[in-house]
């Protein structure tokens, strides 16, 4: 697809139907996914046959990566481990590492290192999902790989190695306020909407891309840290993932990238 047709396609405009529909998931169900976890006396754990497919998955994308590294933990996260998951889920797969003991003594800062190294990771990542269409009982599989140090804010974490919980959700309701999240998602939508018109007539909107990028991951950051999982914040992020504004950004990034690289 070349870059005329790829912007056109971009300046579709959001669907207020799908929004709704995606915006009523985010209640808290009566209890965890019954296609991922068992009820039992002591609580929820999660299915064998799903925990053997997670290992499986996780060698396999360790087999991927070509690199041989210790794993503190696996760790199954987000929607899927809590009471809010949905028809939207992912299954986050995250495999926990020390980025430290990755540091063999050199020359190079151990920051600097540890940067280069989570761009490998990433880069590993982000190839594999993009290669692989691997699905849990229709849930998305989605692998990172985390530092042991990184900041994570979950309230469900559950460890598949151990087969035990990290992090126990608990089935507290919450006060979702969907009118602020729409709202919210709509200003997002329209400053996305309006970069990707300015790209359209010829602007290079590569900071104002930059500026929308910082501003929603401030804005999701501030949520997590005050509200959790369940602040209008993150859940306005997660809108604008699921209806496809996050992917739309990313690819009018990579088209005008291609574009000032490219020599006609």
């Amino acid at each position: 697809m070349d870059n005329k047709n790829l912007i056109d396609e971009l300046l579709e405009l959001s669907d207020p139907t799908l929004d709704n529909k995606i915006v009523n998931t985010f209640k808290v169900k009566d209890g965890l996914c019954e296609d991922i976890f068992d009820r039992t006396q002591d609580g929820y754990k999660i299915k064998n046959e799903i925990r053997e497919k997670l290992l499986e998955i996780s060698d396999s994308f360790i087999e991927f990566i070509g690199v041989d590294f210790f794993i503190h933990d696996l760790i199954l996260t987000g929607s899927l481990a809590n009471y809010n998951w949905s028809e939207y889920s992912d299954v986050d797969l995250h495999i926990l590492v020390d980025m430290a003991e990755l540091n063999d003594e050199t020359e190079v800062s151990s920051t600097a290192l540890r940067d280069i190294v989570k761009e490998f990771f990433d880069a590993k990542k982000n190839n594999w999902n993009q290669t692989y269409d691997v699905k849990i009982k229709n849930f998305d599989v989605e692998l990172y790989v985390q530092d042991i140090n990184e900041e994570h804010v979950s309230s469900g974490v559950y460890s598949i190695l151990n087969n035990e919980w990290v992090v126990e959700p608990s089935m507290k309701k919450e006060n979702i306020d969907k009118d602020s999240i729409l709202k919210k998602g709509e200003y997002f939508a329209k400053l996305i909407d309006g970069v990707v018109e300015s790209s359209e007539d010829g602007k290079d909107v590569s900071d104002e891309i930059k500026t929308i990028k910082d501003k929603l991951k401030k804005f999701r950051k501030s949520g997590l840290e005050s509200g959790g999982e369940f602040s209008y914040e993150n859940l306005t992020f997660k809108l604008l993932r699921r209806n496809g504004y996050i992917g739309k950004l990313a690819d009018l990034n990579v088209a005008i990238k291609d574009k000032k690289l490219s020599l006609s």
